[in-house]
C-alpha cells in the first residue's frame, strides 16, 4: 500500500518506463546543537490572538522531534497548553520569567529575556 500512496506523488509527470520508482526527496533536517551553544530569546506575542497572551520561545536550532519534546516539557512544568512547530515553541500566557528560569536549569545558558 505504501508503494501506491499517489497524495505523496501529486504534481509528477506520468513516465512510460516500466521500470521506473518514484523516489521522494527527503529535506535535512538540521542537528539539535548543544543547549550551552543555543541562542534562545523568551519573549511575550499577542499578534493574531485576539488580544491573548503567548510566551514565544524562538531560536531553537535542532530537529522537530527535540523541539516537540522541550515544548512539552515547557508546558508540563508551566502547567498550561501550547504548541511547537516552525522553529519556536508557543505557551499560553505570560510565563517569560518561568520559562528561562526552566530553560536555564536545564543547561540553556544563552536564554534571554525579551520584551
Amino acid at each position: 500500500m505504501a508503494d501506491n500512496d499517489w497524495k505523496k506523488r501529486l504534481g509528477v509527470v506520468f513516465s512510460t518506463n516500466p521500470d521506473f520508482v518514484y523516489q521522494e526527496e527527503v529535506a535535512d533536517e538540521p542537528a539539535t546543537i548543544a543547549p550551552q551553544k543555543q541562542n534562545l530569546l523568551v519573549s511575550l506575542d499577542r499578534k493574531g490572538r485576539a488580544g491573548k497572551q503567548v510566551t514565544l520561545v524562538k531560536g531553537f536550532v535542532g530537529t522537530s522531534d527535540d523541539l516537540t519534546e522541550l515544548g512539552r516539557m515547557l508546558k508540563v512544568r508551566c502547567g498550561v497548553g501550547g504548541s511547537s512547530k516552525d522553529g519556536e515553541i508557543v505557551i499560553q500566557g505570560d510565563f517569560r520569567d518561568r520559562v528561562v528560569n526552566i530553560l536555564k536549569d536545564l543547561g540553556y545558558d544563552r536564554t534571554k529575556r525579551g520584551n
